[in-house]
């Protein structure tokens, strides 16, 4: 439900509002980077008094790197509490030289804006905050109660945002939070995310003779860690594509056939995916569809090599060492820490003697299965298609949103909203980062509805 004078509303403030994603787009507050710190500090002021002007109170959070806001709305006495979350920092822009335009002077060109952070998550997290400023600019004051948290330093981990969920803990409750990080299933379908693959990353480190070894003295009797690594990757898939680790498959919950069915009925066009990522093939797990290798099922996926010389010309070598970075994407019920054991015991016992093999965990995340039964995800079913004219579809992503964990661990939150209006196609933290106007103008009308809907 939106109503017609809200509606009204934003369509007579389009050009207005675009000129803010603007503003906010030509910050570069990307997160990663020191010298950036006064740019990240300016998106938080810059957020901060966007809320203030439509009655929020609030603050931003000094924290050991980049700041948090943190701001509510006026309180509406028995009303639902809906916690929003979003990120202004960004990727760095690298490289520069494929940008069409520079990455922090938007521009606006085919119905698309075009900058770094458009998308992911600048773009995406105002169209709420342009929400707000419709409804409190029509009806004085909103339907339900807003809690706003947006963080600085989601593009490096969100190192302090753990913390900061733990001492806010009371602050931050809510009977719902509504997160837009993600992205539609096309143009025109929008979708709700209700799942989310978990990640478990690792480093292999490879170890041989104390020093690199002239290759013409030593090789024939020294074990090569180069070729000992790449014979112990090697083995970590089976000839089909399938991951050979024995009890990898054991825990994962599987697709039910509704999920495979609804999977099947949304159109996918193969050679226009090929085409986009410049590949001749796509490959993966046998016996699974395109959409659930890439959503729905466990991955194993070798992500940076490195040992011996790589310089121009040549160099007669036998490298001391050798290594490599190498990511799993999880599914329900599988536990990230026991895919790590697992994993380093298949490649500690598979080093074969002259060599040393050693397997670090890098980096977690659990997976997320949401529940699709709630009230709040009715309401956003209702939102969407009073936004954007079309019901929306449920679909799975692929990736993960580290902040989704956190807020299921220590907010006891279980009624999330991935509510995603980007494109797959808008290249975030890539060159010519892009996000549809439409979808801007559509993600606004959305979350205005989203607010009328819960507090019915």
């Amino acid at each position: 439900m939106l109503p017609d004078m809200i509606s009204s509303y934003i369509s007579d403030h389009l050009d207005v509002f675009t000129g803010e994603l603007a503003q906010i787009l030509s910050i570069p507050s990307v997160s990663t980077l020191s010298e950036h710190a006064p740019d990240v500090l300016r998106a938080a002021q810059w957020v901060f008094d966007q809320l203030k002007k439509n009655g929020f109170n609030g603050r931003i959070y000094p924290t050991e790197r980049h700041p948090i806001v943190l701001a509510r709305s006026a309180e509406v006495s028995g009303a639902p509490v809906l916690l929003l979350y979003g990120h202004y920092d960004v990727q760095p822009p690298e490289p520069l030289d494929e940008w069409q335009t520079p990455p922090f002077a938007p521009d606006i060109r085919d119905g698309f804006i075009y900058a770094r952070g458009a998308s992911d998550d600048k773009g995406q997290f105002l169209t709420y905050i342009k929400a707000v400023e419709a409804v409190v600019g029509v009806s004085g004051k909103l339907p339900i109660n807003l809690i706003v948290l947006a963080e600085g330093e989601e593009e490096i981990g969100s190192p302090n945002l753990e913390k900061f969920l733990i001492d806010h803990r009371e602050e931050l409750r809510a009977d719902a939070v509504a997160i837009s990080d993600s992205s539609k299933i096309g143009p025109d379908m929008p979708a709700i995310t209700y799942a989310l693959r978990g990640l478990s990353y690792l480093q292999v480190d490879i170890s041989g003779p104390r020093f690199d070894l002239h290759s013409g003295v030593f090789g024939g009797i020294v074990y090569n860690p180069a070729q000992a690594l790449v014979d112990i990757l090697q083995k970590l898939k089976n000839p089909d594509g399938s991951i050979a680790i024995p009890g990898f498959y054991e825990d994962a919950v599987g697709l039910a056939q509704w999920e495979r069915e609804e999977m099947a009925a949304v159109p996918i066009d193969i050679d226009a995916l090929k085409n986009y990522v410049g590949v001749s093939e796509l490959t993966g797990e046998p016996g699974y569809s395109v959409t659930e290798r890439n959503t729905a099922r466990p991955t194993l996926d070798i992500n940076g090599l490195w040992g011996g010389f790589s310089g121009e010309g040549a160099k007669t070598i036998i490298p001391a060492r050798a290594g490599a970075k190498v990511s799993m994407r999880l599914v329900a019920n599988q536990v990230p820490q026991r895919i790590d054991q697992m994993v380093s015991r298949f490649i500690t016992d598979l080093c074969p003697t002259g060599v040393h093999a050693e397997v670090r965990g890098l980096y977690h995340a659990d997976p997320v299965l949401i529940n699709r039964d709630t009230r709040a995800m009715v309401a956003a079913q209702r939102a969407i298609e009073a936004g954007f004219g079309k019901k929306p579809r449920f679909k799975r992503e692929g990736g993960s949103i580290p902040v989704v964990n956190l807020i299921k661990k220590h907010l006891d939150q279980e009624s999330i909203l991935l509510l995603g209006w980007g494109n797959p196609d808008d290249g975030p933290h890539s060159p010519n980062e892009r996000f549809s106007l439409d979808d801007f103008h559509r993600g606004i009308r959305t979350a205005a509805a989203l607010f009328h809907e819960m507090a019915r």
